[in-house]
């Protein structure tokens, strides 16, 4: 009786170390986490014809101090923001990526590209 509780225990502690081992962790670095310097450049419209800020990217999310922004960044480096009312996305890779962007200025349409480097 005792060899069967000590397998028992033996095979409980295996199985709780083997979960433990590959739980993922809480927050885990996507490959895009840092900061980028992001540059928007206006092609259509009347809206400022470019202006570059830094953004953080942490576990995939977009932040930026001071400002409205929210956006997510996949695994694969597709890029998907909303900001004071404009859109953008686009595609990272590397240290590097660029995108397009569209939203208003005074109620008229402007659109442009934006890129971005990793600092």
């Amino acid at each position: 009786m005792r060899s069967i509780r000590i397998r028992d225990l033996i095979l409980v502690t295996s199985v709780a170390s083997a979960a433990a081992l590959t739980a993922a962790p809480v927050s885990a670095q996507q490959p895009y986490d840092g900061l980028w310097n992001v540059t928007v450049v206006t092609k259509t419209g009347s809206c400022e014809p470019s202006q570059s800020s830094t953004v953080t990217v942490a576990e995939g999310k977009i932040s930026a101090q001071g400002a409205a922004i929210s956006g997510t960044v996949g695994s694969g480096g597709l890029v998907r923001v909303s900001i004071n009312g404009a859109y953008a996305n686009g595609q990272l890779s590397g240290n590097s990526g660029s995108g397009k962007w569209n939203g208003a200025s005074a109620g008229v349409p402007c659109s442009g590209r934006w890129e971005a480097s990793r600092q």
